[in-house]
Parts: structure tokens; sequence; C-alpha cells
């Protein structure tokens, strides 16, 4: 039994949603009142809260059903964060993310973020919305696997050419908890706890 449904949460049920960035973090503070800090997550979790979303019966058998299809909490599933799921600030352009630089032999790479400093895998691209370029050039002889973000060109980029590319992605996501609390009123407005 697969733990990832590749299958996409509702757009319309995340329209909504708050996010909530967290970090694992140590902070001691030595006798000498000096601090050392160690943080043991490379990157923040994100934590989504649809909630505010979920209004009217229509919207409830939408998110029962979904809820049911991942048995609550056991299988993850791909989740559009309405805060960053492209590469760039607008559609994506080729030329958004830099994936490597070419050796002649290589012709996988993977699709990354790279948010100042920080380079995060994107393993999870939109099917469909991968545009890749070799030096400043689109290219359309790539596939790509929609599971590991890995682009595949048909032939490996000369020496010392840049290879970037532009996309949509989501992000595995899973219910937190494995009940799921609805309130339907009289009037058939739906009403969520925490989700």
């Amino acid at each position: 039994m697969s733990d990832f449904h590749d299958v996409s949460f509702p757009l319309a049920l995340s329209a909504g949603a708050r996010v909530k960035l967290m970090q694992a973090s140590e902070v001691v503070r030595l006798a000498s009142g000096r601090e050392v800090r160690n943080a043991r997550w490379s990157r923040p979790l994100r934590q989504w809260n649809i909630a505010g979303a979920i209004t009217g019966a229509d919207r409830v058998s939408e998110l029962m059903a979904f809820f049911e299809a991942r048995r609550g909490n056991v299988h993850a599933f791909r989740f559009r964060d309405v805060f960053d799921y492209s590469s760039g600030a607008d559609e994506p352009s080729p030329e958004h993310q830099m994936l490597g630089v070419g050796d002649g032999a290589q012709t996988v790479f993977q699709l990354v973020k790279t948010e100042g400093e920080s380079v995060r895998k994107i393993t999870k691209p939109v099917a469909g919305s991968v545009r890749v370029s070799v030096d400043g050039a689109e290219r359309s002889d790539f596939s790509v696997d929609a599971l590991s973000g890995l682009v595949t060109l048909t032939d490996p980029p000369g020496i010392g050419a840049d290879v970037r590319a532009g996309f949509l992605f989501d992000l595995p996501a899973r219910f937190e908890a494995s009940t799921l609390d609805i309130t339907l009123d009289a009037c058939r407005a739906g009403r969520a706890a925490n989700i």
C-alpha cells in the first residue's frame, strides 16, 4: 500500500487556507551567558488550516469524500499552497530557476527552487507546467517525473551550458488528524473545526 496518493486536494477547498511555518530549533544558554543555537530541520514545516474554506453542504461532502479516500491521515496527497506554488513570481518561464550546468554527459536534473541562500528540491511538479531552457534556448525534448521532479533531457547539454526551468508545483501533505469534526446547521451551512 502506497503512503502517497498522486491526487490533488480540491483547489476550491484550499482557497481560504491559513499557513503556519514552523522551525524546530534549540536554544541553550551556557553558564557564561552565551547562547548556542541549533536548527534541527533544514527547512520549515508548513501547516495549513483549511477550516475557513469549508462552508455549505457541497463543500462538506467534497471534503468528507476526499478525507475518506485518503483514510484520514494514512495517505499523503498533493496540496497547492496558495502562497508558494510557482518557480517565480509569475507564470512559469524557462529561465526562472537554475538546475545545473551541463558537462556534456549528464541528462537528468532535479527541479529546485532557490530562496535566498536555501535551495529546495521540488518533487511534485504540476503536469504540463514545466518549461526547460539550455543556455537561454527553450527545449521541448525532455520528460518530467511527476513524483520526483527529475527532468530528463534527450541530449546532454554542452559543457558549461546553463540548464534552467520554470514550473508550477504542489507540496506533499497529509491530514494531521485521523478524525474529521464537521457541523451542519439547519440552514445547511457547514462548519469545520481545525482541518
